[in-house]
């Protein structure tokens, strides 16, 4: 495939139909209604529909005025939680998209910390408790962007990762923070492959980190997540690629210098370290001018910086958009 050939919507996206509401054409047979897509579906892909259930959000807010808070909801349509949650990648369980949440069902978090160490004055290890005690989670009505070109609206839940950082105090050297995935081949078995690097990393500019729009995640649709998305915790950042919102985090590091990140190091030609979604700068394999929308049927535009430019942009300033993407 040329650089400037595109990837074909299958390719992308092979369960869209799957998920679009309105109608399913597959092998000459046009289903319409969602109970019988769904079985449909299963039957000729073999793919089981799992509903995972976790404890609803204590507390949860959602703000009347997203704009005076630093963030914006998109106003879109949200994606099914159906769809988010059988429909995603975590390597760290398998590379089947489709079977992430059957591979994670037995995925536990109890006892869970996150350490966050480093160039601070107050580094700490964190629990789960201490997490809620900082912020009670708020209602963040986010588009997610994936750099294989197929996209969702999800609403999330969490607070801006700034008021984490702000407990421990970073110091004046801190450039850059890292972020590490939790390593445990029993617990996450494809882990036991070399299908990454383990474990899992990633990283943001301090000032990306600081931003209110980098959420610290706990919660999807007014519930925990689940392990498929990233339990107990994950990073959104919605402006960037969907690869850099690393999931199940368990170490957090203020560093001086630009810290490596799995896709990065994976594959240097293909993914950069900024990762900001760019319909001008086409992945090497495919162009990222349009996107599926899971759950639609045709391809829309794909928005710089994901429509989240008039909030992020000033961040990269005077930065050649098409060498740090």
């Amino acid at each position: 495939m040329s650089t400037h050939d595109k990837i074909s919507e299958r390719e992308i996206t092979p369960r869209e139909t799957y998920f679009n509401r309105r109608a399913l054409m597959r092998g000459g047979v046009v289903a319409a209604g969602a109970v019988a897509t769904g079985w449909l579906y299963r039957r000729l892909n073999g793919v089981e529909i799992v509903s995972t259930e976790t404890p609803e959000l204590v507390g949860l807010t959602k703000p009347a005025d997203a704009a005076a808070r630093g963030f914006v909801i998109a106003n879109e349509d949200l994606t099914p939680r159906d769809s988010i949650i059988n429909y995603n990648n975590f390597y760290e369980f398998t590379t089947s998209k489709d079977g992430v949440a059957r591979a994670s069902a037995d995925f536990k978090t109890a006892g869970w910390k996150i350490s966050v160490e480093g160039l601070a004055n107050k580094p700490k290890v964190f629990d789960l408790d201490d997490l809620w005690r900082i912020s009670p989670p708020e209602e963040r009505i986010y588009r997610m962007r994936c750099v294989e070109a197929w996209s969702m609206v999800i609403p999330w839940a969490g607070f801006s990762l700034s008021k984490l950082l702000a407990k421990v105090e970073p110091l004046g050297s801190a450039k850059y923070v890292a972020f590490e995935t939790l390593l445990d081949p029993e617990r996450m078995p494809n882990q036991k492959s070399d299908a990454l690097k383990w474990p899992y990393v990633e990283g943001l500019r301090i000032d990306e980190a600081m931003h209110p729009l980098a959420l610290l995640t706990t919660g999807l649709y007014g519930h925990e997540l689940p392990p498929q998305d990233g339990a107990p915790v994950r990073l959104i950042t919605p402006w960037k690629y969907g690869f850099k919102g690393i999931k199940s985090i368990v170490k957090i590091s203020l560093v001086a210098t630009r810290p490596p990140t799995t896709w990065n190091h994976s594959a240097p030609d293909e993914y950069g370290f900024f990762a900001n979604v760019n319909p001008t700068h086409d992945h090497p394999r495919w162009s990222q001018a349009t996107e599926q929308r899971i759950g639609e049927s045709g391809r829309r535009k794909t928005l710089l910086f994901n429509g989240y430019a008039e909030q992020v942009a000033s961040l990269y300033s005077g930065m050649d958009l098409h060498v740090n993407y």
